[in-house]
């Protein structure tokens, strides 16, 4: 049984090397131009096509593994820049629980993103590109049956055109020939019908993968906006906060040193009196910030009920609240609350600003919107313009630390 079943290896084994042979020899012989070749030129353009095709495919999905491995590495560095801002938070801070999830909330998002572009997108070009290796194969055996069945055909013909005709030997090349001829037609026709179909369906495929590419980044920068949004609008909540606190700490020690003042005049009353400081000059005015976001109502309720706790009432003199009372009399400006003296030259920088010079008196005039109002700087018109034009057109904002309350 060994024996005949190594009788039967080297039977194939013999039958394959003579197939091998026996179309070297076609081959040879068509390139020298001594056989003729069955050609298909309509085939031909649709194996031009399959390769071109799958040339295409196989870039198309080793750039798209390329971004998807980028999009991970963003992932990656992502989360350890959260994880990083969440570490260096400080519990008492603002927002801290906000952005905790904030953090979470910007993984999650990063890890369906990578998720869906994997599965959705990757994994389908995958599947396609599976199919192209046995149509590969396929389409080399019908090139190898074709050479088959040239040379069944000549040899054939060769034996009908001899002058010794053997009938035997030429019913059998008849019969090989046609043998020959129905494994390579079965081959031929699958392919002809497979081809087209594969080449068209190319247009599909990179439909569906860069519309389900493009659906998926529009949904995940719309989604990271919005987190981005959130993660700007605690940043901005903790700085005002910041301020607020700044602004109480520095009214404390001024009262604390205005106490102390009063403490040492007492105690210095009947000594002589020091001589005046020499004068100086005031420091750059304050910045003008640009606009903030506006706050939250639960927000501003907080800054008016934290403002309302630090700040010291303050009290008018009848002589005042006469001025402010009459503001609209005709004889000063509508929303007149008092006036005030240029005591150093300010050069004006924007179109809002007023130019002062050196006893300069300037009525200062109401804001119409108190949130317009900048630290440290006042709205008001000269008061020669005033009086001599009795308008208010030629109004601006200017320093306070410029000027002295007369």
């Amino acid at each position: 049984m060994a024996e005949m079943g190594k009788g039967v290896t080297a039977g194939k084994l013999a039958i394959n090397v003579q197939k091998r042979l026996t179309r070297a020899q076609e081959k040879v012989m068509q390139k020298l131009g001594k056989a003729d070749e069955t050609r298909d030129a309509a085939f031909e353009e649709m194996v031009s096509n399959f390769n071109k095709q799958m040339t295409e495919g196989t870039k198309l999905q080793k750039d798209l593994k390329a971004y998807v491995l980028a999009v991970k590495t963003m992932h990656d560095a992502s989360r350890r820049l959260q994880d990083c801002l969440a570490e260096m938070y400080e519990p008492d801070w603002f927002g801290k629980e906000e952005m905790d999830a904030l953090t979470e909330d910007t993984d999650t998002l990063w890890l369906d993103y990578h998720q869906n572009i994997t599965d959705k997108s990757l994994n389908s070009l995958d599947s396609y590109l599976t199919q192209f290796p046995d149509i590969k194969a396929r389409i080399a055996k019908r090139d190898r049956k074709m050479v088959d069945f040239d040379s069944a055909r000549h040899h054939f013909s060769s034996l009908q055109k001899g002058k010794k005709k053997d009938e035997a030997k030429i019913a059998k090349a008849e019969e090989e020939l046609g043998k020959a001829q129905k494994i390579f037609e079965e081959l031929n026709v699958e392919l002809q019908d497979e081809l087209p179909a594969l080449f068209d369906n190319r247009v599909g495929v990179y439909v569906n993968t860069f519309q389900g590419l493009a659906g998926y980044q529009e949904k995940f920068h719309k989604e990271m906006s919005k987190l981005n949004q959130n993660l700007n609008d605690i940043m901005t909540k903790l700085e005002e906060q910041r301020e607020l606190k700044k602004g109480g700490s520095e009214a404390a020690k001024t009262e604390d040193s205005a106490k102390s003042e009063d403490a040492n005049h007492s105690e210095s009353a009947s000594s002589p009196p020091p001589p005046p400081p020499p004068a100086k000059r005031p420091g750059p005015p304050p910045s003008r910030p640009p606009p903030r976001m506006t706050p939250s109502p639960d927000f501003r309720q907080q800054q008016r009920v934290e403002s309302t706790e630090d700040e010291a009432p303050q009290t008018t003199t009848p002589s005042e609240q006469s001025v402010v009372t009459n503001g609209s009399d005709g004889d000063l400006p509508p929303g007149f609350i008092y006036k005030v003296k240029a005591v150093h030259e300010y050069a004006a920088t924007d179109a809002d600003e007023l130019e002062l010079k050196v006893g300069d008196s300037v009525l200062v005039l109401a804001f119409d919107n108190p949130d317009e109002q900048d630290d440290g700087w006042l709205l008001g018109v000269q008061e020669s313009h005033w009086l001599q034009n009795k308008d208010i057109s030629i109004k601006g904002v200017f320093p306070e630390n410029f000027t002295q309350k007369v």
